[in-house]
């Protein structure tokens, strides 16, 4: 999160979210998922997160995280559909819960749970405020 803060690029969010690849995340609804990224033949990550959250994993393409990013318009997004009618966004949107790129409406934060070990930092993305969340020591190695 330290180098997406500093410097908001593609790249720098493609590595927030390989870090948290494995990590428990909540839906809107409250139901707990975690996402996997997949290595290609070549080695690399391929652009596609596998979403575990029940038998059956569910793709969910990067291209979908990279247009709900540019959706964020403000500090508190009420529900996933604010994010855009894009496939896969309840996972989306506890996904940027979790990484402090959004609020979520106090109701929801009972069923979500909220981050732990956070505080709260502005910063500035694509021109406009929003709250970040300031991983403490053990989660900035």
């Amino acid at each position: 999160m330290k180098r997406w803060r500093t410097d908001p690029t593609e790249e720098n969010f493609w590595g927030v979210v390989v870090a948290y690849a494995g990590v428990k995340f909540k839906t809107y609804s409250g139901l707990p998922f975690s996402y996997e990224i997949k290595k290609g033949r070549n080695g690399e990550y391929t652009k596609e997160l596998w979403i575990d959250r029940q038998e059956k994993s569910k793709s969910l393409a990067w291209s979908s995280v990279l247009l709900a990013l540019g959706n964020i318009k403000g500090e508190v997004v009420d529900r996933p559909k604010a994010l855009g009618d894009i496939r896969g966004m309840t996972y989306i949107y506890g996904m940027f819960y979790r990484f402090g790129l959004i609020d979520v409406p106090d109701e929801v934060k009972e069923k979500m749970g909220h981050p732990k070990n956070h505080k709260k930092k502005r910063n500035l993305i694509d021109g406009s405020e929003h709250i970040l969340y300031d991983r403490l020591k053990k989660d900035e190695k």
